[in-house]
């Protein structure tokens, strides 16, 4: 595998100009928009409709689709609709899909309707896993080198994070302006881009031709992660995937929410989040792939997990300020700035982790293990805040980045030529 500096003798510039930039921007927004709907506009949502933070976080379950989604990968890895191709067909039907349940959530009501909003909530979620796989299948096979799988997956993480604008910052803006049905609607119609996107681009020229069947496709990609290596390494890396976003998923999992309870309206969210949050998530997406390109993968994954690490006790900082817009704004900021950071790293070491020649599953299954902390968090999070308070919330969230920072040790050594592991 090439060093990430040494990417087919072009310079940075050069490939952030390359068409496979535009789309893994594209991806990025495709992707993270229904999930920042789910963990930023719906709980607002809710929580504005009088249901408890213990409510809020077990509606949080509705979440696990994306860390289970490697249970269907085999069935995208193996089959294709539409004439489309394997991988356009199933971004087509599940942004479809996407448009049509996001956008009918707004007309239930959370007090007397909430387990059909539920359903709907899980539907979006499962369809939206279901779009992660082939978006993230499509992205590893279009990105060749690990310079353009740092660069490529570096810019799909800060579009991720931008598309968080809309449901966190025009979603939140739009309350009390216009109804929760027109708002819901607007959400569903960014998710055009994904469209579009699916409309524009050619199928990938994938190393590896479709499984023959679906068991093949079941059980192929986990032999060959296990034949990479031992299973004590095998294992350590299944591991740092789960921990290293653990403290950064748990502090952020009710952050609207703690936003609201810490006296800010909706309205003021949205401003602040616009002009804090925007700036610090550009200008730490573009740092983040120059710093990836110059330092590679491993030594970013150091450098951004302390930077993440350290964002954490921004928000212990406002549960003891109370309502002050100057330090949500810096909150914001570094939450978007670090944990943006930390994600790009992470998200290039799981892509390079992955064998193109088994794309799909294995992409899912680590993308899923990636998304655990995450999901379970959001479920527990209310309920622990319920009960210790969200300052001891905080340092709890903090605690709990440091196990993955560890692990670095053995699965991404500051070395990073004795760290990387054979593409498959």
């Amino acid at each position: 595998m090439t060093d990430s500096s040494e990417v087919a003798g072009e310079s940075l510039w050069q490939q952030l100009l390359d068409r496979r930039m535009l789309i893994c921007m594209a991806t990025g927004f495709a992707s993270g928009l229904p999930l920042y709907l789910l963990i930023q506009l719906v709980p607002a949502w809710l929580r504005l409709e009088g249901v408890s933070l213990t409510a809020i976080g077990f509606f949080t379950i509705v979440q696990y689709p994306y860390a289970i989604k490697f249970l269907w990968a085999p069935i995208v890895e193996r089959y294709s609709f539409l004439n489309l191709g394997r991988r356009r067909s199933w971004m087509l039907i599940t942004q479809l899909a996407l448009i049509c349940f996001i956008g009918s959530l707004g007309y239930w009501q959370p007090s007397s309707q909430l387990q059909s909003i539920t359903l709907i909530a899980a539907a979006v979620a499962i369809f939206s896993a279901t779009q992660d796989i082939v978006l993230d299948a499509y992205r590893r096979e279009i990105l060749e080198t690990e310079g353009q799988l740092a660069l490529g997956n570096t810019i799909h993480v800060q579009a991720y994070r931008v598309a968080g604008f809309i449901p966190g910052s025009l979603g939140l803006f739009l309350v009390g302006t216009v109804s929760w049905e027109i708002n819901f609607t607007v959400m569903a119609a960014f998710m055009g881009v994904g469209v579009l996107l699916t409309l524009f681009i050619n199928e990938p020229k994938s190393l590896a031709s479709p499984p023959k069947n679906l068991w093949q496709a079941t059980y192929l990609p986990f032999q060959e992660f296990f034949q990479r290596r031992s299973i004590g390494p095998a294992l350590a890396v299944l591991a740092f995937m789960v921990l290293y976003k653990l403290g950064d998923n748990m502090a952020t999992a009710l952050s609207t929410p703690f936003y609201i309870d810490a006296k800010f309206t909706p309205q003021e969210i949205a401003i602040i989040a616009k002009n804090a949050a925007f700036w610090p998530a550009i200008i730490g997406g573009f740092l983040g792939a120059v710093a990836i390109f110059k330092i590679g993968i491993n030594r970013a994954l150091w450098v951004f997990g302390v930077f993440q690490l350290i964002t954490i006790f921004g928000f212990v900082w406002l549960s003891q300020a109370g309502n002050d817009p100057w330090v949500l704004a810096i909150v914001i900021a570094g939450e978007y700035l670090g944990a943006g950071l930390g994600t790009s790293a992470y998200v290039a070491f799981i892509a390079r982790e992955t064998s193109r020649m088994a794309v799909a599953t294995q992409l899912a299954l680590f993308t899923a293990l990636a998304s655990l902390p995450r999901v379970v968090s959001s479920s527990f999070s209310g309920l622990i805040v319920d009960n210790i308070g969200w300052t001891d919330f905080f340092y709890l969230s903090a605690l709990l980045a440091v196990p993955g920072m560890i692990l670095l040790f053995w699965v991404a050594p500051w070395n990073p030529v004795k760290a990387e592991a054979k593409e498959g």
